[in-house]
């Protein structure tokens, strides 16, 4: 791991709004687990899903949690680290000085996205932990019953909630691509991170209008709920597998843009 990848590392982790939206992530399991518990509600009716669930096995939180999130939360992670990649260094002045090091742009730049991948996959995991210990200690662990009615046992039912985790991850690294390249395209960060929610937000809601069902299968954010999918017997691979296709598509396009914007960028500032 080269120096100029860990300090990249200690600037993003480093930044208290970035360490402040970690805490935030962790958040919304402990509220699940916590509002659950008091409600204590059963199981739900009809066909399983995660937060009916919770109350058989304490894992479901996380899965819950990862649902809750991945609509506002996790995008707004990604956002906020993504489109500061670029932007911000152009905005505090400290661009033009970064780029005297003897480091291509290329390098520069795909090492800021390795960077951000870091962040995407720590935050995705900072839900998912949080959800499962909060959700062990008040409902307990154990065996785990998928949706398909079939039993996984305990290691492997963590297994695959952590599988279900990364899978999400991979989604959210592309919208940080996309984020970065955004980030190529202004001096100001907070119009790249708003840029940047604005296209996951927009594909959401893109993604529930019946009438442009042509363009749903590709959507940024079409397959992010197919984790569920990991949580079936046997497991669904069609929708997994067209997601991951359709992260690494938009995530190749958008760092060869950046790339391309960036080598040829005038630096201002």
């Amino acid at each position: 791991m080269s120096d100029f990848f860990l300090s990249e590392l200690r600037l993003v982790f480093g930044r208290r709004r970035n360490q402040a939206a970690l805490l935030v992530l962790a958040g919304p399991p402990l509220l699940i687990a916590i509002a659950v518990k008091v409600s204590a509600s059963g199981p739900g009716q009809g066909a399983p899903d995660f937060f009916s669930s919770i109350t058989q096995n304490g894992l479901f939180v996380a899965l819950a949690a990862l649902t809750i999130e991945m609509g506002l939360f996790l995008p707004l992670a990604t956002s906020l680290v993504a489109g500061d990649a670029v932007a911000g260094e152009a905005h505090s002045g400290t661009l033009r000085y970064l780029l005297t090091v003897p480091v291509s742009r290329t390098r520069l730049l795909l090492t800021k996205l390795a960077a951000i991948v870091a962040y995407v996959v720590t935050a995705t995991l900072v839900v998912t932990v949080v959800g499962m210990v909060a959700g062990v200690i008040l409902f307990g662990g154990g065996s785990m019953t998928t949706i398909s009615g079939t039993s996984l046992g305990g290691l492997a039912a963590v297994l695959r909630v952590l599988l279900a985790a990364l899978y999400l991850a991979v989604g959210l690294c592309s919208l940080g691509a996309i984020g970065l390249f955004v980030s190529t395209l202004t001096e100001q960060p907070l119009a790249a991170m708003l840029a940047t929610v604005v296209i996951s937000t927009a594909s959401f809601v893109l993604d529930t209008i019946p009438q442009v069902a042509w363009l749903h299968p590709y959507l940024v954010t079409h397959q992010w709920s197919a984790f569920a999918d990991l949580f079936r017997a046997p497991i669904a691979l069609t929708d997994i597998g067209h997601g991951l296709y359709l992260a690494l598509a938009y995530g190749v396009v958008a760092t060869l843009a950046a790339l391309a914007r960036f080598r040829g960028k005038d630096i201002t500032s």
